[in-house]
């Protein structure tokens, strides 16, 4: 069975391991091997994630994770960017355990706690040519705003992300 809750310091490690395969499995097809370790080595080492477990305010809610046993399967996390206005931050899955809801619960608790915080619309980036994020956040209700390049890349990183919003 698997059970959606806060992550804490036992789940660093299974954070940083689901971030990074997925990262590097979903990204490899349309971004830089560079861009990809430099995004990992940035966003997914120990020392970061552990002070996101430990370190939470409205604008950084903390890492939600999907656990199955002790085994870290999945993770999410958002906060607050305006005061009717969550985002969504990241959001992964163990590769092989895509399709089964899986995502679903993960992003429903972090709206649940945007929504406490008094959240009324909810915006997430999807990297562009993503063909497993895209479809899974419009069948939840995203909708396309506008392209953008993407945090901290380059022209040359070929890095370009499609904002959506929906309303919570």
């Amino acid at each position: 069975m698997v059970i959606v809750q806060m992550a804490n310091e036992r789940h660093v490690q299974g954070i940083v391991d689901v971030c990074t395969r997925a990262y590097r499995i979903t990204s490899q097809d349309f971004l830089t091997k560079e861009y990809i370790d430099r995004r990992c080595e940035e966003f997914f080492n120990e020392k970061r994630v552990h002070k996101e477990v430990t370190e939470h305010s409205p604008y950084w809610g903390g890492y939600f994770v999907a656990l199955e046993g002790a085994c870290v399967i999945g993770t999410g996390g958002g906060g607050m960017t305006g005061q009717e206005t969550g985002e969504l931050f990241v959001l992964y899955i163990e590769p092989d355990r895509r399709n089964e809801g899986i995502g679903s619960k993960i992003l429903q608790a972090i709206t649940e706690q945007q929504k406490g915080l008094g959240a009324k619309e909810q915006w997430v980036s999807v990297q562009k040519d993503n063909a497993l994020g895209i479809p899974f956040y419009e069948a939840r209700g995203f909708i396309f705003q506008k392209e953008t390049q993407s945090y901290e890349s380059n022209l040359e990183d070929n890095a370009i992300s499609l904002r959506y919003k929906r309303e919570i």
